[in-house]
């Protein structure tokens, strides 16, 4: 290929992937930019890719762009199992709405949704979690669950994406998150944990003991970067939240993680600056999607402060930056400016994802930067 050895396009970005995160890649930044969004989002819309892209997977838009990808596919290897005497059934009510119904010997626990065509997200209408005998519910069925490891997805998900990142997953989210974001809602949710207390730290308790069985299966695969998918937002976490209920469960899932030498990230995509004091007593080896200002709540250089030179920074630059609603200069500064902030513990990429809209040619502007970076040294 054209160019330079130490550019992305001429390099195995699996093992540069690798390389970073056991810091033995001489100080070289791996640019990981996540175009989930504008992919799906587009093909969703029936909006046309750009010509040169319109007729290729997504391994292969990403092989033409030169970048790594931040692999999550490899989620499919984890396999849950629902005890066999859950029996679940789903119903359609009309109109776009249908039913969930989980029958196990602890009871029924039933879920309403609401279908869109203007959106791939179901609107929940009844959430899964309403009331105590439906967290009494969710609770027998997460001590009831098992996990297994799907040996041969693993081995095709490496041969789809061979070159391009390292094999990567995502643990279900911990705690109040979990209650917020899957299960019943963030007004809800905090009712619950003041009007009964005692109902979530059984279902809390049982969340762990399912995550931690989880990790034992985790720990004895192959893949080597786990991430905390927990889109952690402090408009909804206050410190207080956090400190009681997702810092202990961090502690305690990084000592077992990083016992079987794992590399451990957190998803924090929303307002951080009130939790960022408190991420270097969790035990995580970086954080995922930080958003800088003018999209996020913090500088970079707080970001920085927050982390020090022990914790990585997982993307840096903003999403909004992709958009045309700012010049190409400003996305190639920013870069430029996470670079020297953070480097070598830094994956660079986007924070969170880059939008349906934005122009996906400027990806390439800032691999020029990193293709630079790395030749410099």
């Amino acid at each position: 290929m054209p160019g330079r050895d130490t550019d992305h396009a001429n390099t195995d970005l699996t093992q540069l992937h690798l390389d970073v995160i056991r810091g033995c890649a001489c100080g070289k930044v791996l640019w990981q930019p996540r175009i989930e969004a504008w992919l799906s989002e587009r093909r969703r819309r029936g909006e046309p890719l750009p010509a040169e892209y319109e007729r290729l997977s997504k391994p292969e838009l990403y092989r033409r762009l030169g970048v790594s990808n931040r692999i999550y596919e490899f989620n499919r290897c984890f396999v849950s199992h629902e005890d066999q005497r859950v029996r679940t059934v789903t119903e359609d009510l009309g109109n776009g709405l249908f039913e969930v119904r989980v029958e196990t010997p602890a009871g029924v626990q039933k879920a309403v949704y609401q279908t869109s065509r203007n959106s791939s997200y179901k609107k929940h209408i009844k959430w899964p979690i309403a009331d105590q005998n439906d967290m009494k519910v969710a609770a027998w069925r997460e001590r009831h669950r098992r996990w297994t490891f799907d040996r041969d997805a693993y081995d095709r998900l490496c041969a789809e994406w061979a070159g391009l990142g390292a094999p990567t997953m995502f643990m279900p989210r911990t705690t109040v998150q979990k209650l917020y974001i899957d299960e019943m809602g963030v007004e809800n949710a905090i009712f619950a944990l003041m009007d009964h207390p005692d109902a979530c730290g059984e279902y809390f308790d049982a969340l762990q003991v399912n995550q931690e069985r989880l990790i034992e299966v985790i720990n004895a695969s192959p893949v080597e970067i786990i991430n905390f998918g927990d889109n952690v937002h402090g408009g909804t976490l206050p410190p207080e939240y956090f400190a009681r209920y997702v810092l202990p469960v961090y502690q305690r899932r990084c000592e077992l993680l990083h016992s079987a030498g794992k590399f451990v990230h957190a998803h924090f995509d929303g307002n951080t600056r009130p939790l960022l004091p408190m991420v270097r007593d969790t035990g995580l080896d970086g954080l995922e999607a930080v958003t800088p200002r003018p999209q996020g709540d913090v500088t970079l250089e707080e970001a920085k402060q927050a982390l020090g030179d022990e914790m990585f920074l997982i993307d840096g630059i903003p999403a909004v930056y992709f958009d045309r609603t700012y010049d190409t200069r400003t996305l190639t500064d920013c870069a430029k400016r996470v670079i020297e902030l953070f480097a070598p513990r830094l994956i660079l990429g986007i924070s969170d994802e880059i939008s349906w809209t934005g122009d996906i040619e400027r990806v390439r502007l800032v691999t020029q930067v990193v293709d630079d970076y790395n030749a410099s040294l």
